[in-house]
């Protein structure tokens, strides 16, 4: 796993890398759903949270 975690942490670690993960963070971690979401919604999105947090993860650890 470790080849893999560096290859995150070369390819999110480039400016234009930092600039992707940037805009994924603030479109899914940074995101609010008003109290009229829907199940499905919240659901979606969590699951795009917990992608872009396993890409944090692996780029930290591939360091």
């Amino acid at each position: 796993m470790r080849e893999t975690e560096q290859n995150f942490a070369r390819t999110f670690s480039t400016t234009a890398g930092a600039a992707v993960l940037q805009y994924l963070r603030k479109i899914t971690i940074e995101r609010v759903l008003g109290p009229d979401a829907s199940d499905a919604q919240l659901r979606g999105l969590e699951a795009q949270r917990a992608l872009v947090h396993q890409i944090e993860n692996m780029t930290e650890r591939g360091k």
